[in-house]
């Protein structure tokens, strides 16, 4: 005789498939959670570690910064001892001038001509001269002279007349003169070749 199950059986089939569903659920929600959680610690890794980049690049950045600093502070330096070294070079390179202006100018000036006042221009490389000459053609004379000479050049009349209170008469006049640089060789003797004036 056949047996007949009357058992609930679907029911229980019900319950049993229930406790599977809820047992893959809550494996599926396990398993999210561990992702979840492992890609936040991975995340979070990768964020310090580029934070920690950042900081370090920061650090370099603020030393590279300072060193920038003190490298531009050194060429404002070197710049200074640079121009310092050029004015003293052609302060060397001048001093021999002066004794050969004065020493030019007792060549040049001719007989009959008294300087009163030699002073340079302030500023530039000119000379103020003035003086008392016997007549307007030693004043000529004296001009030709300068533009012969290898120190000075340009003379420019600037005033000539009649001396009221010299004794001999004559003409007072005033006149300017470019000084012009002249090449010296190692012995500071010239070698006769004029430097236009700067």
């Amino acid at each position: 005789m056949p047996r007949i199950n009357l058992l609930p059986w679907r029911e229980q089939e019900r319950k049993v498939r229930r406790r599977e569903f809820t047992i893959a659920a809550g494996a599926a929600v396990f398993a999210a959670v561990i992702f979840v959680l492992v890609g936040k610690l991975i995340y979070s890794s990768w964020i310090d570690a580029q934070t920690e980049k950042n900081n370090l690049l920061k650090k370099e950045i603020v030393k590279l910064d300072a060193q920038i600093a003190d490298i531009q502070d050194l060429e404002n330096r070197k710049q200074r001892l640079v121009a310092r070294m050029e004015i003293i070079e052609k302060l060397q390179r001048s001093r021999p001038e002066i004794v050969h202006l004065f020493d030019e100018l007792v060549r040049i000036v001719p007989e009959g001509v008294y300087l009163t006042l030699v002073k340079q221009v302030p500023g530039q490389r000119k000379l103020e001269l003035h003086g008392v000459a016997q007549s307007s053609t030693r004043v000529s004379t004296f001009m030709r002279n300068i533009d012969a000479s290898t120190w000075m050049a340009n003379p420019v009349l600037q005033v000539v007349e009649t001396a009221q209170n010299s004794p001999t008469g004559g003409s007072s006049f005033t006149l300017f003169t470019d000084i012009v640089g002249v090449d010296l060789d190692n012995s500071g003797e010239t070698t006769g070749k004029k430097v236009a004036a700067k």
